[in-house]
């Protein structure tokens, strides 16, 4: 896996973790969990462009055939 799926996966725990402190109560975990949520939003919008770059390499090389 790449290393960006890595973080993606460490951020949903993240506010996984978060998410169940804001429902019990604590607000400041509601903070937290938003950040979580941005940071996941940053990671796949990275993971989306690594994607595309892989793909039209591919596409590249059997052109180039």
């Amino acid at each position: 896996m790449s290393e960006t799926v890595n973080q993606i996966a460490s951020a949903f725990e993240t506010w996984k973790l978060e998410d169940e402190k804001f429902e019990k109560g604590n607000g400041s975990a509601g903070t937290r969990a938003r950040k979580a949520l941005q940071e996941i939003a940053k990671l796949a919008k990275s993971r989306r462009a690594e994607i595309s770059e892989s793909k039209n390499a591919r596409k590249a090389e059997k052109v180039a055939s």
